[in-house]
């Protein structure tokens, strides 16, 4: 059994999601990793990661408007704004939607469906450093 892990940090420009599939899929490349599992972590509390539709826009504005009705910025029932009005609600829709994401590894990348792809989701409202640790671990190619 092999493990490698990595880390890289990406800017974000905002809300909204980033796409990931390929950043990822060099990462498991890299770990020499044939059959295993790539897990990836979000080292932050008002970002989070997300497998959803990768070719279709309209998903991604879709979600993005289910979470801004779902948990509003500003809503006066939040105590916790010391970043201001987008923190509280960055932090819910980060619990929701979680800060990791497992991927099997199948002949040396990740095994997604068709249609499925990886996105960080950046839940405030301006840009942000964001740092992600990707662990492969499995058997190398024999």
């Amino acid at each position: 059994m092999q493990c490698h892990q990595t880390s890289f940090t990406l800017s974000t420009a905002g809300r909204g999601p980033l796409r990931l599939t390929a950043r990822v899929a060099e990462c498991v490349r890299d770990s020499g990793i044939h059959t295993g599992l790539c897990h990836v972590f979000c080292q932050h509390t008002s970002a989070s990661l997300l497998i959803t539709e990768n070719a279709d826009p309209a998903v991604l504005r879709d979600l993005e408007g289910h979470l801004t009705r779902a948990v509003p910025d500003g809503d006066p029932r939040y105590t916790h704004d010391q970043e201001g009005p987008d923190d509280m609600s960055a932090h819910i829709r980060s619990i929701l939607t979680g800060s990791g994401l497992t991927v099997p590894i199948r002949q040396g990348r990740l095994a997604l469906g068709t249609w499925q792809g990886l996105f960080l989701w950046e839940h405030r409202a301006q840009g942000h450093a964001r740092t992600l640790v990707v662990t492969c671990f499995g058997t190398a190619a024999s």
